[in-house]
């Protein structure tokens, strides 16, 4: 089964640092990207992104179902964005350089397709880091994380269990689908698109109610536990502060720095090459 979006245990430099270093550095790396229009920052960003990868041992394939999203919704974005604001660039940069006439009075510029490649850098710098963030955290750990920045631990906790319950959903699914097939409902390639979306519907009852039965299971489990009498809990998953989380933190504060910095010296949030 392909994993959507759910933990990877791997033996990396990543995955031991702290949930809290982890969430402070997505944070303040997340900020410092938005945040900007600097082609060369945001070129940077996205070569450590991918480069986060090899350094926590989560390979592409394993998150290909994530990045083939990505992929999808960016094409998409950038295409709408050439449709209904050809010029969006020209304005932003404050000059013209046409490259050739498309249809009628829309033309291709540097300048949209400049903008337009910022674009495509905020997307690459700043997705992988989230799916990086998701791969290398336990769910335990991520609530602690939360909690530890001053999220209630209630809410903490529901986020932890909703985490958890992609993979269960993906297995159950799985599990389901299989003993549909091995009734006869056909759910491969070798059936038609629409008829394999429509068996694939069945599958939506039987999911649903056995998500409804664990989720039963477990709200009786908390209630049995006295979960959330008291205003403050301790975590099992809760990793202590070391030498490289502080490293870490402190280099993605200076990358939020370098943001705002860059904003100073390019009179606002773009690079503008054209001038």
């Amino acid at each position: 089964m392909t994993n959507l979006f759910n933990y990877l245990p791997r033996n990396s430099p990543v995955h031991r640092l702290a949930g809290a270093t982890k969430l402070s550095a997505l944070l303040l790396l997340s900020f410092a990207g938005m945040t900007t229009f600097d082609t060369r920052l945001l070129a940077a960003l996205a070569i450590l992104s991918f480069a986060m990868f090899g350094v926590s041992k989560i390979r592409l394939r394993d998150v290909s179902a994530m990045l083939w999203f990505t992929f999808v919704f960016m094409v998409l974005n950038n295409l709408l964005i050439f449709v209904f604001e050809p010029e969006h660039g020209v304005s932003i940069y404050g000059a013209r350089h046409e490259i050739c006439r498309l249809v009628g009075d829309i033309y291709l510029t540097q300048e949209q397709l400049f903008y337009q490649l910022n674009v495509v850098l905020k997307y690459l710098a700043m997705i992988p880091l989230v799916i990086l963030f998701v791969s290398t955290t336990d769910p335990s750990e991520f609530a602690a994380s939360l909690n530890r920045i001053g999220v209630s631990y209630k809410v903490a906790y529901s986020v932890s269990l909703a985490l958890r319950y992609i993979p269960d959903i993906q297995r159950e699914y799985h599990d389901i689908s299989l003993a549909l097939q091995a009734r006869g409902v056909e759910m491969t390639k070798k059936e038609r698109f629409f008829k394999r979306l429509k068996n694939a519907a069945t599958i939506i009852f039987p999911l649903i109610m056995t998500s409804m039965t664990r989720i039963e299971t477990i709200a009786n489990a908390m209630e049995l536990r006295s979960f959330g009498k008291l205003k403050k809990r301790s975590w099992y998953a809760a990793n202590p502060f070391k030498a490289a989380d502080i490293a870490v933190i402190a280099a993605s504060a200076l990358v939020l720095l370098l943001s705002a910095l860059l904003t100073l010296v390019n009179h606002g949030r773009y690079y503008n090459p054209f001038v």
